[in-house]
């Protein structure tokens, strides 16, 4: 499948702007629609304080928030002017108080993507989560590291291959990306490789993709495997399943995916 809708979850901090820069990178490669979407909820403010501060003073707060979010609609309208994507973009904010989600409006789209949720209190209102949405909305998810800058799209992409339902997914999911790439590398983790990556090879052959595999023992994590494997042979992309354990084990325990999200220097292409 063609990747002509795209979405954009997009806060307007300047750290998440490599994001937005990414997603119209993107837009502009494959002449896709770009939406660019914030999740508004209760400023942080508000949800500690409200029952402790006046109607006026809840006010003040709200029309601040709203002036923020215009300069944010404003930042999104100037950076898709400049790509010469203003025909093809939209800006749309959800308001989260009435029901909205970003998981359950991504499904409209071939693509999502979102930087790194905030750790800031008082933008976390308005920051979606990519976890989230690659766990619940069905679709795939392309997390951008802060401040993550290329001069084009990647040429060399990793798949982290462990034989599971997850991975399998973010595989099929990645094809229309994977048959752009000069290279990709298969990265299995282990003792010995997985059973049936031979398959899993010849059938990127077969869609004309130049593909290898590659077996590396496990070097603390699996997560420091994958990183340091990907800095290791150049790849700019990372394709991987995400949450093949639950969500609240990773929460809890950490896991692979809630690794590699917050230490990855390149795009990580997850899918569940």
């Amino acid at each position: 499948m063609s990747i002509k809708n795209i979405l954009c979850a997009y806060s307007g901090e300047s750290a998440k702007s490599s994001g937005l820069h990414h997603a119209i990178r993107l837009a502009q490669h494959h002449g896709a629609w770009l939406t660019g979407v914030i999740p508004h909820g209760r400023p942080f403010l508000e949800s500690r304080f409200a029952g402790q501060v006046t109607d006026d003073i809840l006010r003040t707060l709200q029309e601040a928030d709203d002036q923020h979010i215009a300069g944010i609609r404003a930042r999104f309208a100037e950076e898709v002017a400049a790509a010469g994507l203003s025909d093809r973009s939209e800006f749309v904010e959800l308001d989260t108080r009435s029901g909205d989600s970003v998981e359950a409006f991504a499904r409209g789209f071939d693509q999502v993507v979102a930087g790194v949720h905030t750790d800031v209190a008082s933008a976390g209102h308005l920051s979606a989560h990519p976890d989230q949405i690659a766990l619940t909305s069905g679709r795939p998810v392309l997390v951008v590291p802060d401040g993550y800058e290329s001069e084009g799209l990647a040429d060399h992409a990793i798949v982290a291959w462990d034989g599971k339902r997850s991975a399998a997914r973010a595989l099929g999911d990645a094809m229309p990306i994977l048959e752009e790439k000069a290279s990709v590398t298969i990265l299995t983790v282990g003792s010995s490789p997985v059973h049936g990556v031979e398959r899993i090879v010849q059938n990127l052959h077969r869609h004309g993709i130049s593909a290898q595999h590659l077996n590396k023992p496990r070097h603390k994590t699996v997560a420091n495997t994958l990183l340091e494997t990907a800095d290791e042979i150049g790849a700019k992309l990372i394709v991987m399943g995400a949450f093949e354990h639950s969500k609240f084990h990773h929460d809890l325990l950490g896991g692979v995916t809630t690794d590699v999200m917050r230490d990855a220097k390149v795009p990580v292409f997850m899918s569940h």
